[in-house]
């Protein structure tokens, strides 16, 4: 796992590689998953999701697992990094311990199974960026999910 402070990268030229931003943040019991989808430096899809009930550590290994379920969903990707500022939330897709966010894990790791089984090149890393950081591409993706601001419109789901 790499640290965004010390790292930069160009993917305009490389058209096997793939960045999914992610993250989730939990206000008023509803739940907001962001992930983008970068390719050649541009955004290819926006993904924002919203649940009530949830954790954040929930929330947060949802929006890395539609993420990642995206981004293997592009032809001819080989390469993904992940960037969030849940590293925890990450390591639980490789705890093959019983927890209880073991249903995202497993379907993650089912899929990225498929993805390494495609071709003996295909790789996966998760960078961490602290929101701290107001790295743009990240700030952007935490700041909409700070922004939401939603009641449920039916309050006796949230019981």
């Amino acid at each position: 796992m790499q640290n965004l402070d010390t790292i930069t990268f160009d993917t305009s030229n490389d058209p096997h590689f793939s960045i999914v931003i992610a993250d989730a943040s939990v206000q008023n019991n509803v739940a907001t998953s962001i992930s983008h989808i970068y390719l050649h430096n541009s955004p290819v899809i926006k993904t924002v999701h919203q649940v009530v009930n949830v954790t954040s550590t929930e929330a947060k290994l949802f929006t890395i697992r539609y993420g990642i379920n995206q981004a293997i969903s592009i032809p001819n990707i080989n390469r993904i990094v992940v960037i969030t500022n849940s590293l925890h939330a990450s390591r639980r897709i490789f705890n093959s311990l019983s927890h209880p966010y073991q249903i995202q894990s497993i379907s993650i790791s089912h899929r990225l199974r498929d993805f390494f089984n495609k071709n003996n090149n295909n790789c996966i890393d998760f960078w961490y960026c602290s929101s701290k950081l107001n790295w743009v591409l990240h700030f952007l993706v935490d700041k909409n999910t700070r922004k939401f601001d939603i009641s449920p419109i039916y309050l006796c789901k949230m019981l």
